[in-house]
């Protein structure tokens, strides 16, 4: 599933919706910056402390701030908040500014792991998590440039 930033989406399923008077985006019903600040913290910080991450941690600078904060302003604008990313940096051209880093199934899948556990730690209700994490998986395996 494609995501888009103009869709409508009913703020207790998540789902899309044609009506913009009883509809978020995806942003608010995550709950804001505050909600998503704590997924990617999340996020990092669970690669910096399981093993299982050891993969995706390497392709990191030692300090993940910057990381943190480019996948916090990516995100942001992708879930239909403000475009923090795209003001900064220019379109996001995601596959192109991975190509460096050798990512496969395995970096693929850990990527996902590491966003699954940490939506579910900071509370994402379930059904969003799961309609999330279709869209992640579609850009996770975009993303994939190396044979396994």
């Amino acid at each position: 599933m494609t995501e888009s930033r103009n869709e409508f989406t009913d703020a207790s399923t998540g789902l899309p919706t044609d009506s913009p008077a009883e509809s978020r985006t995806l942003y608010e019903v995550i709950g804001g910056a505050e909600k998503l600040r704590e997924m990617v913290d999340r996020f990092y910080d669970l690669m910096e402390l399981e093993p299982e991450f050891a993969g995706i941690r390497a392709m990191h600078p030692p300090a993940t701030d910057g990381s943190r904060d480019k996948l916090y302003w990516f995100l942001t604008g992708w879930m239909g908040g403000p475009d923090l990313y795209q003001e900064q940096f220019g379109h996001p051209r995601l596959r192109a500014r991975h190509l460096p880093f050798a990512v496969g199934s395995s970096e693929r899948d850990q990527w996902l792991r590491a966003m699954a556990w940490a939506m579910e730690d900071v509370g994402i209700a379930e059904d969003l998590r799961l309609r999330l994490m279709q869209s992640f998986y579609q850009t996770a395996d975009w993303m994939r440039n190396k044979a396994d």
